[in-house]
């Protein structure tokens, strides 16, 4: 299995400091962002890698990481044009991942999890995809998943809904099999010129092959400067603990 983080788009959100500045290069913790997404790859085991950016940054991220030789793992590297949306970015995977199963994160997702038990179950899996959901306060913030929770499955994903009875947002997570490409050539771009990753998620919904975990832990989306403050108050508090666990003292 390989993995696929997305770490391109304007971040807009996230100025002025994205005016120079990949957001996914921010700091969270002691680490750029986008550490985060390979350290948790690498946790379960996978370490074929590719990093999709735009192309203005894409030099800052091989100036960090080169080939992954530090971090132990592989690490190629993509172009996405344009920022056209999830989906369009997933679809400059298909020559990277081939026929396999694979992974894909959007780097600004931190989260407290191992990914290990998720990935399990996905490997349990004849076809189809997996995601990985979240409780939140804010549903109109992102794609929402509307489940039959008796039967343990999603009836629907809806973009950023104003009303909605359900609170389990779609995280950045996501576990596809290479039929991913093909729904990605058949649907067309959104209201705001995007392929989106919602209309792709629905078309295996219609197939009745999505399936979905529920992460327990702390998840941030750490895309606005309030998300990115709390995604370090998270990381900082947990590496403290470890530290505290090992007998150590923070200086």
């Amino acid at each position: 299995m390989k993995g696929v983080i997305l770490a391109g788009g304007r971040g807009t959100r996230l100025k002025p400091f994205t005016k120079i500045i990949n957001k996914h290069l921010l700091p969270v913790g002691p680490f750029p962002m986008v550490y985060w997404s390979i350290l948790k790859l690498r946790e379960t085991g996978i370490t074929d890698i590719l990093i999709l950016t735009n192309k203005e940054h894409l030099s800052s991220f091989i100036c960090l990481f080169a080939d992954g030789q530090e971090l132990q793992v592989n690490i190629s590297y993509k172009v996405q044009e344009a920022a056209k949306g999830i989906a369009d970015g997933i679809a400059y995977a298909k020559s990277f991942v081939k026929d396999e199963k694979f992974i894909a994160i959007l780097a600004d997702n931190i989260f407290e999890e191992s990914l290990v038990p998720y990935i399990q179950n996905y490997y349990k899996q004849k076809k189809g995809a997996r995601v990985l959901l979240k409780k939140v306060l804010n549903p109109s913030r992102y794609g929402i998943a509307i489940l039959d929770e008796q039967i343990n499955s999603i009836q629907s994903i809806m973009e950023k809904p104003q009303k909605t009875n359900s609170q389990y947002c779609v995280t950045g997570i996501y576990m596809f099999d290479n039929q991913v490409f093909d729904f990605i050539d058949a649907i067309s771009p959104s209201e705001r010129g995007e392929l989106e990753i919602t209309d792709v998620n629905n078309l295996y919904i219609k197939e009745k092959q999505l399936q979905y975990d529920v992460l327990k832990g702390w998840w941030v989306d750490a895309g606005t400067h309030e998300s990115l403050y709390q995604a370090n108050t998270f990381v900082y508090k947990r590496l403290e603990e470890n530290l505290f666990k090992k007998g150590e003292k923070s200086e």
